[in-house]
This record gives C-alpha cells, sequence and structure tokens, in this order.
C-alpha cells in the first residue's frame, strides 16, 4: 500500500507504538518535553501560592498588619479565610474554564489564565486593606483553578500513549518546585527590616510581587504554544511536529485517523441527540447532566472527582498550609525554625514527585496508587501515635519530636509520588472528546472544594481534637488503598481515544454500530487481541484522511 509520498506505510493490521516509556521516553521525545515543562509553569504558580502563604501568615509585619484588621471585621474573623478563599476561587475557575477550554482551545484559556492570574496578584501584592486581600484571593484563586484544570488536560493531548503519565506528573512536579522556591524565599524576605517588630513590608509583599515573573513569561509563551492535537483543525500539522515523524507514518497515520473517529462520533451522536437547532448553551448543559446520567461517563466522573476527593482528604494541604504551626506544636521555637522545617518539606515534596515523572507509565495509576496508600497510612499512624503519647510534653522528649517530623516527611513523599500525581493524570486521560473539558473542570473543581473544606476544619480539628486529626486523615488514606483495589481500572498506556473499552462506552447498540462504521470509513480494523489497527485498504489511508480533512 502507497504512503502519501509514494512510499510503503505499514503491512495491513500492524499497530501504533511510539517507543519506551518513562525517562527513556522523555529522552526520546525532546520536544513534547520541552512544550510540557514550559506549559507546566501553570502548575508553578499554584504551588507557589499554596506554599507563601503558609509563610507569610506567621510573618511579624503582616500579623500586624492584616490580622487586626481581621478580628474587626465580623465576616472575615478567623485568618484561615484567607487560605481558604483561594480554594473557592479555584473553584469556579476550574469549572467555568471547561467551556473555555472548548471553545477558545487550550492554549488561548493558558492565555485568559494568566491574565488573571496577573489582575489577582497585583490587587493582592499592594493590598492596603482586608477588602483588598480577600478579593485578590479570590481573583487569584479562579486563575489558579483555571491552570489547575487546563494544563493537565493540554499535557494529555500532547502526549503519545507511552509517556503521558510522566508528562502530566510533570504538572505536579512543577507544584512541588513552585512550594519549595516559595518557602525558601520566604525564608529569605523575612529578614527584610529584621524578623521582630521593625520587620518590613516587603517581606510579604514580595513574595506575592514575585509570582507575577513566572505568570507573564507564561502569558508571553502561549503565542509560542502549538495547539493541541485534539484540536482536529490543526492536528495532522500539530502531530508532525510533536511526534518528529514523517505525514505518511502509520503511528500519525492512525492516531489521526482515531482522533477524527472520535470527533465524527461525537458529532453525529450529537446531531442525533440534539438536532441541528440546539444552541451551545443547551448542549453544554445536557453534557453536563450526562456526566453524572450516563452510566460509562458517571462511572469516569466518579473515579475522577473520589481520586480528588481522597486526595485531599488524606491530609496533604493541611501539612502544607500549617505546618510551621505543626512544627511549633511538636516543640520548635521560632519563625525561622519554623520556617526552616516547612522547607524541608518543600525538598521532600520535589525530589519524592521525580520518580513518578520517571516511572508512572512503567509501574501504572493503580499500583503507584495502591503503594502510595500504604506508605501514607504507616506515616500518618506513626505520627498520630506520637502526638497522642506525647501531646504537650514534645519540648521535654525531643527525640519523638523530630520522630514526628521525620515520618511528616515520609508521609509527604509517599503523597508525592502516588496519588499527587496520579489524580493529574487519570481525570485527564479518561474521558471522550466531547466532554473531556468539562469532566475535568467538574474533578478539579471537586479538588478545591475538598481543599476549602480541608483548609477550614484543620486548624479547629487541631485545637479540639489534637493527634486525633492525623487518625481522620488516616482512616482516608487507607480507603485510597481500598477503593483503588476494587473500584479503579488501570488507564497506563490506553490511547485516550480507546478509553471506552475500559469504561463501557458507546454500549448501545446504536452507538457500537456508528462508531463501526465511522471506523470502517477511515480504514481502521480492530485486531484479534482488541487494538485498533490500519486494515489492508483499498485507498491510501493518507489520502483518505486527508480527502476527509
Amino acid at each position: 500500500m502507497a504512503g502519501g509520498h509514494g512510499s510503503p506505510i505499514v503491512p495491513g493490521g500492524r499497530e501504533v507504538t511510539y517507543g519506551p516509556t518513562g525517562y527513556k521516553g522523555i529522552i526520546h521525545e525532546p520536544r513534547i518535553f520541552g512544550l510540557a515543562c514550559f506549559a507546566s509553569i501553570g502548575g508553578f504558580l499554584f504551588g507557589y501560592d499554596q506554599g507563601v502563604i503558609s509563610g507569610v501568615l506567621v510573618m511579624n509585619n503582616f500579623v500586624s498588619h492584616c490580622r487586626g484588621r481581621l478580628i474587626e471585621c465580623a465576616l472575615f474573623r478567623t485568618r484561615w479565610w484567607l487560605v481558604s478563599i483561594m480554594t473557592l476561587g479555584a473553584m469556579c475557575g476550574a469549572f467555568v474554564n471547561g467551556p473555555i477550554s472548548d471553545s477558545l482551545s487550550r492554549r488561548w484559556s493558558i492565555l485568559c489564565a494568566n491574565i488573571v492570574f496577573l489582575v489577582g496578584s497585583v490587587i493582592q501584592c499592594a493590598a492596603e486593606n482586608v477588602a483588598m486581600l480577600f478579593v485578590g484571593r479570590f481573583i487569584f484563586g479562579c486563575a489558579v483553578g483555571m491552570l489547575a484544570m487546563v494544563v493537565p488536560l493540554y499535557l494529555s493531548e500532547l502526549a503519545p500513549p507511552n509517556i503521558r503519565g510522566a508528562l502530566v506528573a510533570l504538572q505536579q512536579l512543577s507544584i512541588t518546585l513552585g512550594i519549595l522556591s516559595s518557602f525558601w524565599i520566604n525564608y529569605g524576605t523575612q529578614h527584610i527590616g529584621g524578623t521582630g517588630a521593625e520587620q518590613s513590608q516587603a517581606a510579604w509583599r514580595l513574595p506575592f510581587a514575585l509570582q507575577c515573573l513566572p505568570s507573564v513569561i507564561l502569558a508571553v509563551g502561549t503565542f509560542f504554544l502549538p495547539y493541541s492535537p485534539r484540536r482536529e483543525e490543526e492536528a495532522k500539522q500539530v502531530l508532525v511536529r510533536l511526534r518528529r515523524l514523517p505525514a505518511s507514518d502509520y503511528r500519525l497515520t492512525l492516531e489521526f485517523l482515531e482522533i477524527k473517529a472520535a470527533r465524527l462520533f461525537d458529532e453525529e451522536s450529537k446531531l442525533e441527540k440534539y438536532g441541528e437547532s440546539s444552541s451551545r448553551f443547551r448542549i453544554a448543559l445536557h453534557q453536563y447532566k450526562e456526566l453524572f446520567t450516563v452510566p460509562h461517563l458517571r462511572k469516569r466522573t466518579t473515579v475522577a472527582c473520589l481520586l480528588q476527593i481522597l486526595q485531599q482528604f488524606t491530609g496533604i494541604n493541611a501539612v502544607i498550609y500549617y505546618a510551621p504551626q505543626f512544627f511549633e506544636a511538636i516543640g520548635l521555637r521560632g519563625n525561622s525554625v519554623n520556617l526552616l522545617a516547612t522547607g524541608v518539606v518543600g525538598i521532600v515534596f520535589f525530589f519524592c514527585t521525580i520518580p513518578a515523572v520517571m516511572y508512572l507509565d512503567q509501574w501504572g495509576r493503580r499500583k503507584t496508587l495502591i503503594l502510595g496508600s500504604i506508605g501514607m497510612s504507616i506515616a500518618e499512624l506513626i505520627v498520630a501515635t506520637l502526638y497522642a503519647a506525647y501531646q504537650d510534653r514534645f519540648s521535654q522528649h525531643p527525640a519523638a519530636g523530630w520522630a514526628a517530623c521525620v515520618f511528616v516527611w515520609v508521609y509527604i513523599g509517599t503523597f508525592a509520588f502516588s496519588i499527587a500525581c496520579v489524580n493529574w493524570v487519570m481525570p485527564s486521560e479518561m474521558f471522550p472528546p466531547a466532554t473531556r473539558g468539562k469532566a475535568v473542570g467538574v474533578a478539579i473543581a471537586a479538588n478545591y472544594l475538598s481543599n476549602f473544606i480541608v483548609a477550614l476544619i484543620t486548624p479547629r480539628m487541631l485545637e479540639s481534637i489534637t493527634f486525633g486529626t492525623f487518625y481522620f486523615f488516616l482512616v482516608f488514606s487507607i480507603t485510597l488503598g481500598v477503593w483503588t483495589y476494587f473500584c479503579v481500572p488501570e488507564t497506563n498506556g490506553v490511547p485516550i481515544e480507546e478509553m471506552d473499552k475500559l469504561f463501557g462506552g458507546n454500549d448501545g447498540e446504536a452507538d457500537l454500530q456508528r462508531i463501526a462504521r465511522i471506523r470502517a470509513r477511515l480504514g481502521i480494523e480492530t485486531s484479534d487481541e482488541g487494538k485498533m489497527v490500519l486494515g489492508e485498504t483499498k485507498h491510501d489511508n493518507v489520502e483518505h484522511c486527508e480527502r476527509l480533512d
């Protein structure tokens, strides 16, 4: 069978293979890796704020400048709202960015998110009163949610199946780099003007201001990012550049044909369901509804949202947000020591995420989640037990206090290579094209809603039930492993267009016939193992897909 340029494409029935997984696959795809690293600046921005707020909350000048005013404000009686208000904004941003990313494209929604981010950052940095601070953090949070929703989605659609997990895990690695950077920036800026009552406002305003720089870089760079190859108008050209393959290569041809088949299936299904006269708004509402009413979509939505909820309720952000207060509770004293101890959290978080980037596509999603559950459960059990045994006596038993610190770091490290990465990867790869953007938006909104709840309840639990806080989070760490073992399918290495096989999509007879007809028109056959392959057709596949483009 001749190729598009007169050379053989592939014998009939040959499957798509793109090369090695893990770090070897990343080395094999330097262009995609570079694009993924750049897009992951969005994750850096989220991580930076996660870390910076925990340090700012304990700075003397911030306390004197803002905390007293918060007490006077009837609506915001506690400083914990400073942490929580951002997550409310992020929840809203993630939810609304689903339709935006579908309409404008993943690429331009990243630009929109950065514009919103800069507005919120400037207001936050320049805040002179409580209202400005809360408005700035809410707007800033909306942008964080938009980025958290679209960046993993964009990365999953750029990546070939063999390194999809590694590239989406870069989002989490970038978050940890942001956390690490913010901790140590806080550690340095707290000395501006001194650490006591004479401390300058720059000590806390500068960390807020510095987050504008990576946002500007990402906003400008958006003009040079390629469109997602799932955006069919540019799919063929984008795939040629990303995969570094000739247009006649059988792998590129089959990937493009599968993208086209998924798009044609969605269009024909949409026409049959809604008719030609339905508005985009009505269709969008129906698609949101279908996420919870159509069986195979409901199963995917349940997995995606429960991953987000369990990630938060294993206690990670309780540690990130309130680490200085926790380390103080176990016997450490002084601003510098608290920030130093918290800075180690950032270091552990960053370096323990690297194995997931390198090996997640080899380990698989399920195994990684189960291993993470076991490690987090053991660490939280030990921390809770030490806390229960010593409580207010850590200062007399420094060895026990440091042992608790060490197992907090063990918990952080285990979390970092497991659910911290998997919870970004799976939602971005599980859903069909028509609902993918909206579904990921719902999942990430669930993440931030859970984040908001954890941020509010953690200080109250630490005050009221003390060590019971860690037993509370332990229950969810155990639940993660049990639920994963019995309910979560393995999505590792499965092409995005073939996820229906795992979740029972296209299960109606009419749907099965429709997708079969579309694939037959495009020259795609199903192998004996159930995989999509190029068939021996009378027409050249490349010329055929060009004629259909």
